[in-house]
C-alpha cells in the first residue's frame, strides 16, 4: 500500500535560515508542489526539522556485547519514537543489516566492529588486535561498515595505571591510510589527550568523546578539519566510572575527574576554535537510547547557540554523513513540534509528529 499523501505546513526548516511555509510529501517523498486534484490528504502542522541525526549510537549493543534482535528493535523504535532517524552507528560487534529492510525503523550508517589493542577495552565489543594485525582489520572493517571504520585510540593501561594510546603513531598513520585507500573515513573513540595527537597527525577524519582536547591539539583539529562527537550525557558518567579505580589507580581516577570537570570548557573552545561539533548520543552499552534531546542541552551548556545546536542534528550532521535532509524527492524524513527549536532547544524532546520514510510513526 502505497504511504498517505500528507501536507505538512507551518514553518518548515529546510535549512538554519531557510523557511518555506509547507511541503507536500507524496509517494513518501518530499515535493514543494502540491498534488493533483483528488488526493486523500493528511495534514501535519507545527515547526519541522529534518529528521534527527544520533551521530554515535549503538544500535544492537547492551553492557556485555550484542543483545537479541528483539531488544536491538525496541532500541531504534526509542529512537525514532523520539525523532532520532538517522543513526551513525560507532561500532558494535552484532550485525544490523536486517534493520535496512524495516521500512518503520530508523537509517543507519554502520562504521563496523571496534577496532582495541587486546585487552584494551570493554569485552566482547571490540576486534582485540596487536599492532601487526591492525591494518589487516581496518581493511576489513571497511567492508563491513558503511563508510566508517571505528578504533579505540586509547583506554586504561593497568600496566601504567592511567590512559594511554592504544597504538604507536606509525600504526595508527598506516590504519589511517589504509582506511583511506579503502574509501572509508575513520573515527576513534579517545579520552585522553596524548592519542589525539597521533590521531591527528594521521589524518583521521573524526574523534568520539575529544575530553582530551588541548589548546594546540584543538587547533590541529580546526586547521585539519576533524570533527568531533563530544557525547556529553556519556561524559556525565566518568565519576562513576571511575570511582572503582580510585584506590588500585589513583592516577586515572584523577584523570577522568578532570576531564569530566573540563567537559564544558572543553568542547566550547573547539568550538569557538572552528572545530566541527555533531551531536552523539553513545547510546547502547551502558547508556539508554532516545538522549538526543538531552544531549543537545548539553551542548548548549558547552556554549553552542540553539541554532547551532539544532545544525549538530539535523542540517549539518545530514551534509557530513552525506545524507539529504528536506529536499526536492528525498525520503520525507522529518520531525514536527510545537514550537521553535531554534528559540528552545528543550522543544526537541517533545515531538508532536514523527515522519519516517513519508508515514506517521510511532
Amino acid at each position: 500500500m502505497s504511504a498517505p499523501v500528507l501536507h505538512v505546513r507551518g514553518r518548515v526548516l529546510v535549512g538554519p535560515e531557510e523557511v518555506v511555509d509547507e511541503l507536500w510529501v507524496v509517494g513518501g517523498r518530499v515535493s514543494f508542489t502540491p498534488p493533483g486534484p483528488g488526493a486523500d490528504v493528511q495534514t501535519l502542522e507545527g515547526w519541522v526539522l529534518p529528521g534527527l541525526v544520533d551521530a554515535h549510537c549503538h544500535v544492537g549493543l547492551g553492557p556485555h556485547g550484542e543483545v537479541p534482535r528483539a531488544e536491538a528493535e525496541q532500541q531504534a523504535l526509542t529512537d525514532r519514537d523520539r525523532g532520532t532517524l538517522l543513526i551513525r552507528d560507532a561500532g558494535q560487534p552484532g550485525d544490523t543489516r536486517w534493520v535496512d529492510e524495516r521500512d518503520d525503523l530508523p537509517k543507519i550508517i554502520r562504521a563496523g566492529r571496534h577496532i582495541a589493542r587486546t585487552r584494551r577495552y570493554i569485552r566482547n565489543f571490540a576486534h582485540e588486535v596487536e599492532e601487526d594485525e591492525l591494518v589487516q582489520h581496518v581493511r576489513l572493517e571497511a567492508h563491513h561498515g558503511d563508510g566508517w571504520v571505528k578504533l579505540v585510540g586509547d583506554w586504561i593501561d593497568r600496566d601504567v595505571g592511567d590512559l594511554t594510546p592504544s597504538w604507536s603513531r606509525d600504526a595508527v598513520a598506516a590504519a589511517v591510510a589504509a582506511a583511506h585507500e579503502e574509501g572509508v573515513r575513520v573515527t576513534a573513540h579517545c579520552f585522553g589527550e596524548e592519542s589525539l595527537r597521533d590521531l591527528a597527525a594521521a589524518g583521521i577524519d573524526c574523534i568520539e568523546h575529544a575530553t582530551g582536547l588541548r589548546e594546540d591539539s584543538i587547533d590541529t583539529f580546526a586547521a585539519q578539519g576533524i570533527a568531533i562527537v563530544p557525547t556529553l550525557v556519556n561524559i556525565a558518567q566518568f565519576p562513576g566510572l571511575a570511582a572503582p579505580a580510585a584506590e588500585k589507580f589513583p592516577a586515572y581516577h584523577r584523570h577522568m575527574l578532570d576531564l569530566h570537570e573540563r567537559r564544558y570548557a572543553t568542547v566550547g573552545a573547539a568550538h569557538e576554535a572552528g572545530v566541527p561539533v555533531y551531536v552523539g548520543t553513545d547510546a547502547g552499552g551502558s547508556l539508554p537510547h532516545g538522549l538526543v534531546a538531552q544531549e543537545m542541552v548539553e551542548l548548549t551548556k558547552a556554549g553552542m547557540s540553539n541554532l547551532e545546536v539544532v545544525d549538530a542534528a539535523t542540517w549539518g550532521a545530514r551534509a557530513w554523513l552525506g545524507r539529504p535532509g528536506l529536499a526536492e524527492g528525498e525520503d520525507a524524513d522529518l520531525v514536527v513540534y510545537a514550537a521553535d527549536p531554534r528559540d528552545d532547544v528543550t522543544v526537541v524532546g517533545r515531538p508532536q509528529a514523527v515522519v519516517l520514510r513519508g508515514r506517521v510513526v510511532g
